[in-house]
């Protein structure tokens, strides 16, 4: 202990934290105070508080970007920590308030929001209407950092992870569909083998979508690894477009098939053989969350309000998505790769 004369030194706010940690993460003052509903001038004199409280420089400000110093860098990790844990304490503080009342911020990914999001919010509004329901539409990656550094509650996506301090939640198996140009050989094909693929000129989505991936795996799992990039699109509409057009075929999960092929009368679909490739959904939390009971109560009202969807609900335990054994440990096969 120190004695008794000695001053007690002041401690930092948590918005000055806040707001050096949006700093420490964008490297820039404008986005920084953007990215958390703050004035720039208020940011840039929270964190030029947190540098006097702290004694030390956290950030060395120039013309054109904003660098760490070496004491920022290491303390951007310490503020992280503490605004994660006041993020947990609040998390919790409201759980045990009321199950199902405040915030929820769920975060899903493209190829998922367009087509389960009706259902979803049909379900929040009728079921639970004094939930805040906010929807953060982004691809797995940032989902995933969002969710472990506490920006994100709750993840609507595909499975399996394979990520420490992620517990998955599954809903529902979905089979791809293949989908052709009209005069397509193959266009309203029933029970097409896999090893169609091999031959096919396949079309994808842009690296960071996990769909993009799950096509990589299917066609690896025929023996095709020389899949042409050259063509991609940042959507499933823009996708399907390019098939309309002729430019090649795509692969579509079941669920966006009905709103993705109405948009053109030059388009096909053909169904797979038995055992059809698929993909699992499911919601994800972190392992031990606060609110863990609600977010298991809601995948189980969620896999009943997905019943008239064209997709296999599963219950809570169902056995992992089956993976081919030659993967390397956390690869995924034609089931379901999480990108």
């Amino acid at each position: 202990m120190g004695s008794p004369g000695a001053v007690r030194k002041r401690q930092p706010s948590l918005a000055q934290l806040r707001a050096f940690s949006a700093v420490a993460e964008h490297l820039h003052f404008r986005d920084a105070a953007a990215a958390i509903g703050m004035s720039q001038p208020a940011l840039s004199g929270a964190v030029s508080a947190l540098e006097e409280t702290l004694g030390v420089t956290l950030v060395e400000r120039t013309t054109r970007k904003v660098l760490l110093s070496p004491a920022g860098e290491r303390l951007a990790v310490r503020a992280k920590a503490v605004l994660a844990e006041v993020g947990a304490l609040l998390e919790e503080a409201e759980a045990v308030r009321a199950p199902f009342t405040g915030a929820l911020r769920l975060g899903v990914i493209p190829t998922v929001a367009p087509y389960l999001l009706p259902t979803v919010l049909r379900l929040v509004r009728e079921r639970y209407p004094h939930l805040d329901l906010q929807v953060h539409e982004e691809q797995t990656a940032s989902l995933l950092d969002g969710l472990t550094g506490g920006r994100l509650d709750l993840l609507l996506l595909a499975v399996p992870l394979g990520m420490p301090g992620v517990s998955e939640l599954p809903l529902f198996d979905e089979d791809f569909v293949l989908v052709t140009p009209l005069d397509h050989r193959l266009g309203g094909g029933r029970g097409i083998p896999r090893e169609a693929l091999r031959v096919l000129h396949l079309l994808l989505l842009d690296e960071g979508h996990c769909l993009r991936d799950q096509a990589l795996d299917i066609c690896r799992e025929v023996g095709r690894e020389d899949v042409d990039v050259s063509t991609t699109a940042a959507g499933l509409s823009t996708l399907v477009q390019l098939v309309a057009g002729g430019l090649g075929c795509t692969l579509l999960p079941r669920t966006a098939l009905t709103v993705e092929t109405r948009r053109s009368t030059q388009l096909r679909t053909a169904d797979f053989a038995e055992p059809a490739p698929t993909r699992r959904i499911a919601l994800a939390m972190r392992t031990g969350a606060a609110r863990a009971g609600e977010y298991e109560e809601l995948a189980a009202a969620l896999r009943e309000a997905l019943r008239p969807l064209p997709v296999r609900v599963l219950e809570d335990g169902a056995p992992p998505p089956v993976t081919r054994s030659a993967d390397p440990p956390g690869a995924s096969g034609a089931t379901a790769a999480a990108g």
